[in-house]
């Protein structure tokens, strides 16, 4: 790969066993479950918006209504693109599908390209190079998914036709494509000839309620694991990735880093500053595949406000000292939020692991923020301490005051607004 650009995936641990992602790569995913590769898309999608790259998200099987709000945050950048090939493919120009259109596609903050003509594959690679035409530099594509298309297509010879002249081209404009193909729905006569084409292929599989992950293929790299299967799990936007085999982080320094940087909202290039190296260090830290130096070593641990044994040592549920001072509520960068109108801290230190991860957020007065404030899955309680918000939930806008509680589950807000003359206070704890 002498020349090529490597770029993350988003995923520490899959970086370190692929050998890393690099300009021009055509990534297969070979879901077993049809939503196992939805994890690392996400990670793909958040650690481009980290570098500014352009994400086209190409979409055949959902409702654009239904694939921004699943998004959540990570649709709150200009940097996407949805090319929608549902609405006038699968959606049949439907009234009810147009009507986001209508109504709703101006509330969000990234671009939405509506396909007329999806089942027409011209027409669609005509679109599909006219959007990536007009944006620079590096460009990420997640095609969702081999299956839809080859459902509106009418069969597996329009796919194998459409990626063997597109697999090449994206190849030779210098992107990075994730393809999600779900492994039951195509005969093995086109994996093999999609497998032969891509530079990637990864194999996803659940048995027993057990995820694990095989690398098939990783063209032009040393990757001594081919093959082999690793067990991996999923927390939010962090997938882990289980070696037990692996050298360089017997303790989990590098895992632990990545945990902590990104609980303080950092990062790779922001924490490399701070720490006075290179963010290629930092990241190769992560990857697992150098130790930092000593004075490297405490000086993250000073700019993150953790104990030096915090990245050799799990950290516990329970700590010795039960009353944490003001000066360690940590103040948090969350990327995809605006760098004014909103502050966000954490009340916990960060090598701290409660149950429930408290946060207190303050608004500015005529502050609205595009989006939640954080990009997760699971329940969230939060409580008004002073002042108003107003909050939108799909089609239903809410007003919360001091004094009330909002608790979220499965839907997220798309917008945040304090609308009033002095800041809004919450106290917000994400229930792990």
């Amino acid at each position: 790969m002498t020349g090529k650009l490597r770029v993350p995936s988003g995923v520490g641990d899959l970086d370190r066993i692929l050998g890393g992602l690099y300009i021009g790569d055509n990534v297969v995913w070979y879901d077993d479950a049809g939503s196992l590769a939805t994890a690392f898309c996400h990670c793909f999608i958040q650690a481009a918006q980290r570098e500014g790259t352009p994400v086209v998200y190409v979409s055949f099987d959902r409702s654009p209504r239904n694939l921004l709000e699943k998004l959540g945050p990570l649709v709150a950048d200009d940097c996407f693109i949805l090319m929608d090939c549902f609405t006038h493919g699968k959606g049949a120009g439907s009234a009810t599908f147009l009507k986001f259109y209508r109504e709703d596609a101006w509330r969000w903050p990234c671009r939405i390209e509506p396909i007329e003509q999806p089942a027409d594959v011209d027409h669609f690679m005509e679109r599909l190079y006219g959007i990536h035409g007009e944006l620079a530099g590096t460009v990420n594509f997640v095609f969702e998914s081999i299956t839809g298309m080859q459902e509106l297509w009418g069969g597996e010879e329009a796919i194998s036709r459409f990626y063997s002249h597109s697999c090449p081209r994206l190849y030779e404009l210098n992107t990075v494509a994730y393809w999600i193909m779900e492994k039951k729905a195509h005969s093995p006569r086109l994996r093999a000839q999609i497998n032969q084409i891509a530079q990637v292929a990864v194999d996803l599989s659940i048995k027993r309620g057990t995820t694990s992950l095989t690398v098939l293929k990783a063209e032009d790299r040393d990757v001594p694991n081919l093959g082999k299967s690793f067990t991996y799990w999923t927390d939010g936007l962090t997938v882990n990735i289980n070696d037990e085999g692996k050298g360089a982080d017997r303790v989990g320094l590098g895992t632990r880093l990545r945990k902590l940087r990104t609980k303080r909202g950092l990062s790779q290039s922001e924490l490399a500053r701070l720490v006075g190296v290179t963010p290629s260090s930092i990241s190769q830290v992560e990857s697992n595949l150098i130790y930092p130096s000593i004075p490297a070593l405490l000086k993250m641990a000073e700019v993150l406000d953790v104990d030096v044994s915090a990245f050799f040592m799990e950290p516990t549920r329970t700590r010795r000292r039960p009353v944490f001072s003001e000066s360690q509520a940590a103040a948090v960068r969350l990327p995809h939020l605006p760098n004014e109108g909103v502050s966000v801290r954490l009340l916990t230190p960060l090598d701290c692991n409660p149950r429930g991860e408290p946060y207190l957020i303050e608004i500015e007065p005529k502050t609205t923020v595009p989006c939640h404030f954080f990009m997760r899955k699971g329940d969230e309680v939060g409580y008004v301490l002073s002042g108003t918000v107003v909050f939108q939930m799909e089609t239903d806008r809410y007003t919360a005051s001091a004094g009330d509680v909002i608790y979220l589950n499965s839907s997220i807000p798309t917008e945040w607004r304090n609308l009033g003359e002095g800041p809004a206070r919450l106290l917000w704890i994400n229930i792990c």
